[in-house]
């Protein structure tokens, strides 16, 4: 997740962000009182005093529990669920109403259900397709989740370590399906996912903020200097993908040499594209940080560390898992629809792990915060092309699965024009409409291809 793409995450989610500030500020215990009150009954009426709320029948005694001994079902043994809140710590009450806006926050984590769906699909054999398609619903909200996490976790060590965590965690579903697929050999689908990934951000995402901005907007504009250096970096990760496959074709004639020669180069351009992508976040986080800065640097944590350290290890665990179970039935559904694994990793797979990015960028861009949406799209084109890619070359290269940055010449070409486009509509620095329906309608172009490849 780069710097630019949490800035817009938290731009969307200001109005929560808000509230729970709100709740535990320390000066405002009326606040406070009022945030309890809603998060243990749903609702009450302002001004209302906590135990007065939950007496029944009598008059609330010294610690909010009532008097008269009718405590309708469980009685005085036990403590409802506000009495808990209100003699819980403090902290407790923090990270509850936290994870509660997390979790109840967005109609996407209605796909929760989702999970334990898949998990009972791949144990009970109910078919790849079922499967697949449960298992793939319910990365949708555990990206959200994760990125929801994430940020929070970011926020509490500032910049430069948020950064770095950012840029860790916030792509960890399309990083995960794809070691899975790795470690299966699935080497086509590991390609398939990740260029997928790329032309989702720079091409459908950023069509769809021109497009849903410039609807509101006539002309959009946002940072020139920015949009240079990220398009160039995207421009160097597309030629660092494309030498080798372009490569083995012409400078090696003899077969039983190509496959290792192929492998050494990857590996090399691998370890440099890594680098390169160590000296962009340094850019976006220490030299030039300040074209990336957002709207929220005043904003505070609002979970406690432990809790948001065994959330994001807790929801990690369950994105591999689901990882797995989706990568195992990758090859039957494709035998049993006559859908090409290539079209379900370009095209399929990086829904899941995009769809509330895609979702953020347009809300943002239809803010007229057009910096932080070509953050979200660009950003994360670079994230893959410069390090999602490159990691899985080397995790490939130490666990023994040749996998190498030869990738099929039409897909090295469908990246290279891609990029070209998408840098010649951004060249200006300006947006709108139509330029959003040209990059939307580059991506059908390439869905059509690939789906009947």
């Amino acid at each position: 997740m780069s710097q630019q793409r949490k800035n817009a995450i938290s731009v969307v989610k200001a109005d929560a962000r808000s509230r729970l500030e709100a709740a535990i500020d320390e000066d405002n215990e009326q606040a406070y009182d009022e945030a309890l009150l809603g998060a243990a009954n749903g609702g009450v009426e302002p001004g209302t005093s906590f135990a007065a709320r939950h007496s029944i029948g009598g008059h609330p005694g010294p610690n909010g529990r009532t008097t008269s001994g009718r405590n309708s079902i469980t009685g005085d043994r036990t403590l409802s669920r506000g009495s808990m809140l209100s003699v819980a710590p403090k902290w407790f009450v923090r990270d509850y109403m936290a994870m509660k806006e997390i979790v109840f926050g967005s109609y996407f984590n209605l796909l929760l259900v989702c999970v334990p769906l898949g998990w009972a699909s791949a144990w009970l054999q109910w078919g790849a397709v079922a499967t697949f398609s449960l298992n793939f619903l319910a990365l949708v909200p555990l990206a959200l989740i994760l990125g929801d996490i994430t940020e929070d976790l970011a926020v509490r060590f500032g910049d430069v370590v948020g950064g770095l965590i950012n840029a860790t965690f916030g792509n960890v579903v399309e990083v995960m399906v794809s070691l899975f697929a790795l470690f299966k050999n699935l080497f086509t689908v590991v390609a398939a996912s990740l260029l997928g990934s790329i032309l989702s951000n720079l091409l459908l995402v950023m069509g769809c903020s021109f497009l849903l901005g410039g609807a509101f907007h006539s002309v959009q504009t946002f940072n020139a200097m920015s949009n240079r250096a990220c398009s160039s970096l995207l421009m160097l990760a597309c030629i660092g993908i494309s030498i080798p496959s372009a490569a083995s074709m012409l400078l090696v004639s003899d077969p039983a040499l190509r496959a290792d020669w192929i492998l050494d180069v990857s590996r090399g351009t691998a370890v440099i594209m890594l680098i390169c992508y160590a000296c962009y976040l340094t850019f976006q986080l220490k030299t030039h940080s300040d074209l990336f800065k957002g709207d929220d640097d005043d904003a505070v944590p609002m979970m406690t560390l432990g809790t948001s350290i065994g959330a994001l290890t807790v929801i990690t665990a369950i994105v591999a898992v689901c990882s797995e179970f989706l990568t195992d039935s990758i090859e039957e559904v494709s035998a049993n629809t006559g859908i090409s694994e290539a079209f379900i990793g370009l095209i399929v797979l990086p829904i899941a792990g995009n769809a509330c990015e895609h979702l953020t960028a347009c809300i943002v861009a239809m803010r007229n915060k057009m910096d932080l949406s070509m953050g979200v799209a660009v950003g994360s084109s670079i994230q893959i092309a410069l390090f999602a890619i490159p990691f899985n070359v080397v995790v490939g290269w130490v666990s023994g699965h040749d996998f190498s940055l030869d990738f099929s010449p039409f897909s090295a070409m469908v990246l290279a024009v891609c990029v070209i486009h998408a840098n010649f509509v951004t060249a200006d620095a300006t947006s709108h409409w139509l330029l959003g329906v040209q990059l939307i309608a580059l991506y059908c172009v390439i869905a059509v291809a690939y789906f009947y490849r």
